[in-house]
């Protein structure tokens, strides 16, 4: 394990700090299952940590080891059950709440994935469980590129090996992990003594600013928060609600174009929107909220699939009433965050945290107000065992915070999940409904733009999961 996804599943040790990832696919019929199992089983091949699980070290001298599972059963982790009629989208997502809230077996791989039948019109769901440890987002789509079609009847993919068994040996082991705890870091001291000798000798005013600037910058990744911004979202629990949003891509492509900002800055507008209603509608009024961002550290050459990915803790605006303006704040806050001198040492920061207690840790994530993160996803249709798929609706961990909304866009489509602690959110239809106002004040910037009077480009109605 990485020092970050060990700081992750140390964390776990609080079952509200889970970092389990469960995606929704809808499909238009029902997937061929031997074309389904013969997929899966060469993913796995081609991911071989879909084959691993998690083995304790003796004296617990580097956290858990990756090994090839011995029992691996391809047909333990891929389940055919048949919802009871009627069933619709609701129950899938009733179904994937269930999922959300349990643990994993941890004498097993990872993931679980269940193909649910029954839906009207032939269709079929697939609910993918998977822990973060196994991937991040762009991870979980440079797998998709591995078992996925982009026509219906097949693409050929060549065949994978059976990768190599890790060399055994705990001593070894432990060697090899304090080694590459302190790699990355060395190495990159190492790259930067030139410089920063010559820097020293040129300007040894600026080399002095700019020590000091990297010091702020760790501090700043690293410095424990203490009170959630909202005055609303304040508990937390281990219940979970799940509801989905849809909004066309282009609405937000124009309304991003228009605040000359990305369109990352449009979906983060549009939640902080939503946000200010939330709010307000329950008599409160809020400044500002902090967001927990991933930011991504994966580089050209690195394994297919993993957790390479950092979360980012900063406070942003909600107060300020111009969506273009608070687009274009929202652009330079990420930025700024995105280009800290110390995001190339999270894993150093993650080291460190990983020498101290947990239970001093916990609250640095519980006092975050939510998680944001969009996925690029396919301009392309995509099938999987000769089933096309129509819709990706991803919940990411809440990760001790109020909520996650995660956003992957599909075909033109952008599908929003909302993963909500029932505690923080005790009604998410109504913070979904706030959502989705959100989303079509950022809509409707480009509506004006096109000068199209009407309701052009608001958010489809949200499908949500009722109280049970």
């Amino acid at each position: 394990m990485t020092q970050s996804d060990l700081f992750a599943w140390s964390m776990e040790q609080d079952p509200s700090l889970r970092s389990t990832i469960v995606t929704v696919l809808i499909l238009d019929t029902e997937p061929d299952w031997d074309r389904l199992l013969r997929m899966l089983d060469r993913g796995t091949r081609a991911v071989p940590r879909f084959r691993h699980r998690l083995v304790a070290v003796p004296w617990g001298l580097t956290p858990p080891r990756w090994l090839p599972d011995p029992d691996f059963d391809l047909c333990w982790h891929v389940r055919h059950l048949a919802l009871p009629a009627p069933a619709d989208l609701s129950s899938v997502i009733e179904f994937a709440r269930t999922e959300v809230m349990s643990a994993f077996d941890p004498a097993r791989p990872l993931w679980r994935f269940t193909v649910l039948g029954g839906l009207d019109g032939g269709r079929s769901a697939l609910v993918l469980k998977v822990h973060h440890s196994l991937t991040d987002g762009v991870g979980g789509m440079q797998i998709a590129g591995e078992i996925l079609d982009v026509t219906r009847a097949g693409t050929a993919h060549e065949p994978v090996p059976d990768p190599a068994r890790p060399a055994d040996g705990v001593l070894g082991d432990i060697v090899t992990w304090n080694w590459s705890a302190g790699a990355d870091l060395v190495r990159a001291g190492m790259a930067a003594i030139p410089p920063i000798a010559r820097h020293a000798v040129t300007n040894p005013v600026g080399a002095v600013r700019d020590g000091a600037v990297m010091a702020e910058s760790l501090f700043r990744l690293a410095r424990p928060i203490t009170r959630t911004l909202s005055p609303l979202m304040t508990e937390r629990s281990l219940g979970r609600r799940l509801t989905v949003l849809e909004v066309p891509l282009e609405t937000l492509h124009r309304g991003a174009r228009l605040a000359g900002c990305t369109v990352n800055d449009a979906f983060l507008a549009s939640v902080l929107i939503g946000l200010r209603i939330y709010h307000s509608r329950h008599g409160k009024k809020v400044e500002q909220l902090r967001v927990a961002m991933p930011i991504s550290l994966r580089r050209t050459g690195d394994p297919v699939g993993g957790n390479r990915i950092t979360l980012t803790r900063f406070a942003v605006p909600v107060a300020v009433g111009d969506t273009v303006d608070l687009m274009r704040a929202l652009d330079a806050t990420v930025k700024r965050w995105r280009q800290e001198p110390a995001i190339p040492l999270s894993n150093a920061v993650a080291a460190t945290f990983n020498r101290l207690p947990v239970g001093l840790l916990t609250s640095m994530f519980k006092h975050v107000d939510f998680i944001a993160s969009d996925v690029p996803g396919s301009p392309v249709a995509l099938y999987i065992a000769g089933a096309k798929i129509e819709r990706i609706y991803p919940f990411g961990p809440t990760t001790g915070t109020a909520f996650n909304i995660t956003l992957i866009s599909h075909v033109g489509t952008c599908c929003i999940g909302i993963n909500s602690d029932t505690a923080a959110v005790p009604d998410p239809e109504t913070l979904t409904d706030c959502l989705a106002e959100g989303f079509g004040a950022v809509a409707a910037l480009g509506t004006a733009e096109r000068a199209q009077p009407g309701p052009a480009g608001h958010p489809a109605p949200p499908g949500t999961v009722p109280p049970s």
